[in-house]
């Protein structure tokens, strides 16, 4: 096969759906029956939903089951650069060949009837984890969790639940208990489920699920405890006290994902040694990832380059706490957002961190807001913004008013896959 021809296949698999979400399971189920359920031949699944932090706890995880000698499959979204980010085949990314003979083998079972992208492409992540030898298979929910593509593991060894925060409530519910609701959907009868800080209404829809289930929950605040303590991450549970090293992906926000992490790793019966390399080997683009190389960084040598995908309130203000625990230097932003999300409610939080923020359109990107509308959203809330043609745009303009500034490319991962195919 040719380099290149999962895309053809991906572009034609865009096209079976007039929706690209359309929550419901029954065509993913109609898929898996016609590839004979790969979804029943999976290593042992742990399962993790959540608003934010989830895909960064997924990563810990990971890190944490492979220090211990696991092959581990993982299946996460969206992908930044390449498609082949999202599946990742016994630790390594999946290869073209492989890639494109199970959407091949998707795309013909499948027969042409109405199904979403993400169902489909999920089908074919099932069917290849299915066919090759691992110990584990992480799986990240997509959208909620109730009627997600990846709710389809009956037994799961785990499940997770990161913060829930109100988020894409045209799809999950106006209301936090709505939204927890659904993503408590993935928690499934007598299977333990790692829960993370919650809000009081979001803690009480998780607990009457797993309550209704029989499904023992690991809640952050009773049963585990994590903080920043001199430098260290402490971490506590009924086992005992663990004194570790910071997470390597930054921000204090990530104490609490790699919370998350060591309380699952923990119950599935893992050492101190794997806990400790869940928080220093894992890695997770795009999130307050440094860029050191690529045509942006060239153009402007003495400034510092950073990368954010968040792109919802509690992003904003996870990102506005990570940046106040940078060293001190001048700070600009260049932001891009799609127009499905609450634009204003991820700008306030950033007010006051950035002497200027340069608004961006999303290149290829048919929801991106434009330029002005993005500045004008920032103004009000509070940031001194300016429009930019371009992302090499707003950098030579920052670059000619402070060369040696901090300069953080923000607001949306469909803008930081951009910035990573060009500079990653």
């Amino acid at each position: 096969m040719s380099a290149g021809h999962s895309d053809v296949i991906l572009e034609r698999m865009m096209s079976l759906h007039p929706k690209i979400i359309d929550l419901t399971l029954d065509r993913v189920w109609r898929l898996l029956a016609a590839l004979d359920h790969p979804e029943r031949r999976l290593p042992r699944v742990i399962h993790v939903a959540g608003t934010n932090g989830k895909g960064s706890a997924l990563a810990m995880i990971r890190a944490g089951l492979e220090a211990a000698g696991g092959r581990v499959h993982a299946y996460t979204s969206p992908h930044l650069a390449r498609f082949h980010e999202r599946i990742r085949l016994a630790g390594a990314l999946i290869s073209e060949p492989d890639l494109a003979a199970v959407l091949e083998e998707c795309e013909a079972a499948n027969g042409g009837t109405p199904i979403t992208y993400f169902e489909i492409t999920t089908a074919a992540a099932l069917l290849a984890f299915s066919r090759a030898p691992a110990e584990w298979c992480l799986l990240e929910v997509g959208l909620g969790g109730r009627l997600d593509a990846t709710n389809v593991v009956d037994r799961p060894a785990a499940t997770a639940i990161t913060p829930v925060s109100v988020d894409h409530q045209q799809y999950l519910g106006e209301t936090l208990a709505e939204i927890a609701g659904e993503k408590a959907g993935i928690i499934k009868r007598g299977v333990p489920c790692v829960v993370g800080p919650q809000e009081e209404a979001g803690l009480a829809a998780i607990e009457a699920r797993a309550a209704a289930l029989g499904a023992p929950l690991m809640v952050h605040g009773q049963h585990w405890h994590v903080a920043e303590e001199r430098g260290r991450l402490v971490y506590q549970d009924e086992r005992g006290l663990l004194d570790l090293p910071l997470p390597r992906l930054i921000g204090a926000h990530q104490v609490i994902n790699a919370g998350v992490a060591l309380a699952t790793l923990r119950m599935l019966g893992m050492d101190d040694a794997a806990c400790e390399a869940a928080l220093v080997r894992a890695d997770w683009p795009a999130r307050m990832q440094r860029l050191t190389r690529g045509p942006l960084p060239d153009a402007a040598p003495r400034a510092e380059f950073w990368l954010d995908g968040g792109h919802n309130p509690a992003a904003g203000a996870a990102l506005a706490e990570a940046l106040g625990r940078l060293p001190a230097r001048p700070t600009y932003m260049i932001c891009g957002m799609l127009n499905t999300k609450d634009v204003g409610g991820y700008m306030r939080p950033l007010a006051g961190r950035a002497a200027r923020l340069y608004a961006v359109e999303i290149p290829g990107e048919a929801a991106t807001l434009s330029a002005a509308q993005t500045a004008a959203a920032a103004r009000a809330a509070g940031h001194d913004a300016a429009e930019a043609g371009s992302l090499h745009d707003a950098v030579a303009a920052i670059a000619a008013e402070a060369p040696e500034a901090r300069i953080l490319i923000c607001g949306s991962l469909y803008l930081a896959g951009r910035v990573l195919r060009e500079n990653g």
